[in-house]
């Protein structure tokens, strides 16, 4: 193997955040004052922005399904300025998330995934010379993406490739029920699932970790990232310090970027893991400072 001639690719959603910066508590009724931003979202585009900016150009590929409309050809667009191939089925309207911001940074998040949920294919040239699969975890969550995902999964493998996994939410996996992701995780068992803590806790309030994945690595925001399986029992990475974080959005998609761009160089897990960390605290400190931009604005 060539490591510097394979590819990584991120399989999942590209939409449109709609970031709200509140100037005051909600005020039910009437007006709430805000700073409303627009931007490209989707936690696997996300993701695979990350990987490129670590990688560079011709490394990274996009696979999902994005609505036939402007917006899709936007943000389409915006990827491959970032050093993306999107590899894509267009068809349907462009989902879109609205995301608002609490005061400590925490977000709540509006989700219409649109034309994401919708992919029921993939074109075999996608993965020509990929080496890793990222699945989001919301392409897993129900048909007829599942499927999709499955059968790429299933050709990934056979070329000798590996996948990993992100357990994207427990909002939506409870939503999805936690049993029946656990058994599509079963079915799969990626070589990598990545968890936040609170995804962590929902599986580890299941059932554990057992035959989901081969490695199991979980963030826990300043605390350390813990990895677990693979030959590692909670084996601590500890992330940068950072002094202010007015916006999560994203950072989580960072480190996974980082994570399998580190990975496809040849990295150890634990350095992989730091440096998925040094991307997700590089996105933070610009979201900090395009949220100072925003409190001086108004």
């Amino acid at each position: 193997m060539a490591p510097l001639l394979r590819k990584v690719g991120f399989l999942g959603d590209l939409l449109e955040d709609v970031v709200v910066h509140r100037r005051s508590g909600v005020r039910a009724d009437t007006d709430t004052p805000c700073v409303i931003l627009r931007r490209r979202g989707g936690s696997a585009a996300n993701a695979a922005v990350s990987a490129a900016g670590a990688l560079g150009p011709g490394r990274v590929r996009f696979f999902g399904q994005v609505g036939a409309d402007t917006l899709g050809d936007r943000l389409l667009d915006e990827l491959a300025a970032a050093d993306v191939e999107p590899c894509v089925r267009r068809g349907g309207r462009t989902g879109t998330v609205v995301v608002l911001l609490g005061d400590g940074g925490e977000r709540t998040m509006l989700s219409d995934r649109g034309a994401c949920a919708e992919l029921g294919g993939f074109e075999p040239a996608w993965l020509d010379d990929l080496a890793i699969l990222h699945v989001a975890g919301y392409s897993l969550l129900e048909d007829p993406s599942r499927s999709a995902v499955q059968d790429m999964i299933s050709a990934v493998r056979h070329g000798g490739g590996t996948v990993s996994v992100d357990a994207c939410s427990v909002g939506a996996i409870s939503d999805a029920g936690v049993t029946a992701f656990r058994e599509t995780l079963a079915g799969i068992v990626p070589d990598v699932l990545l968890c936040d803590a609170g995804e962590a806790s929902l599986l580890q309030a299941t059932g554990g970790y057992d035959q989901l994945a081969e490695l199991v690595v979980v963030k826990d925001g300043p605390r350390p990232t813990r990895l677990y399986g693979a030959g590692f029992d909670s084996e601590a990475v500890r992330p940068p310090h950072l002094d202010v974080v007015p916006d999560t959005t994203g950072a989580g998609d960072a480190f996974a970027g980082g994570l399998l761009a580190a990975r496809l160089t040849g990295c150890t897990w634990p350095e992989a893991t730091a440096a998925g960390q040094t991307r997700a605290a590089d996105h933070l400190e610009s979201l900090a400072k395009l949220g100072g931009a925003v409190q001086t604005a108004e």
